[in-house]
């Protein structure tokens, strides 16, 4: 059995989303918001059983891209990379089959941790996520992200990346 097998839940991201990422503060203030655009992969070869690519654009012309390849074992997906280490998981208790969680600590912030909690449509093209960051025990901010899946077929996406350099 591979991932895909295993991780029936995390194998219905696979594909090319989009969407907005907001950041709250822990008041409830709006302090940043961004476009995204994430391609989820399942590489049929290579080193990494999943590599998700985050690509953020700000309204200022701004933009970031960042990779995060991953392992897998114990029925979770691994990052530890130069800017996180943790994992994601599918919520065996969840009947319904829609919420994968991931627990990630910030590279060079042994202080900070992060939970997230994914939920994917029962169509499985629409998915919100939200992020609690806590630092030193206490909530310091949020994170809301609401995305569209727009293909999937990430290869093309994939290409179109390494075009644009």
């Amino acid at each position: 059995m591979g991932i895909k097998d295993e991780m029936p839940l995390l194998a219905r991201h696979e594909g090319v989303w989009e969407g907005v990422y907001r950041y709250y503060d822990q008041a409830g203030r709006l302090v940043d918001e961004h476009a995204s655009r994430l391609l989820c992969r399942f590489p049929d070869d290579g080193p990494w059983p999943y590599h998700q690519t985050n690509i953020y654009t700000w309204p200022d012309g701004r933009r970031e891209v960042r990779d995060f390849p991953a392992t897998y074992h114990d029925r979770r997906i691994w990052w530890d990379n130069e800017l996180i280490r943790g994992w994601a998981a599918e919520m065996g208790e969840d009947d319904l089959h829609r919420t994968v969680v991931l627990y990630w600590q910030r590279v060079g912030e042994p202080d900070l941790y992060l939970y997230e909690m994914i939920q994917l449509s029962d169509d499985g093209t629409k998915r919100c996520r939200t992020w609690h960051w806590i630092r030193n025990g206490q909530l310091e901010r949020r994170t809301a992200i609401e995305e569209r899946l727009v293909s999937r077929d990430w290869r093309a996406a994939d290409r179109e990346l390494a075009a644009a350099g």
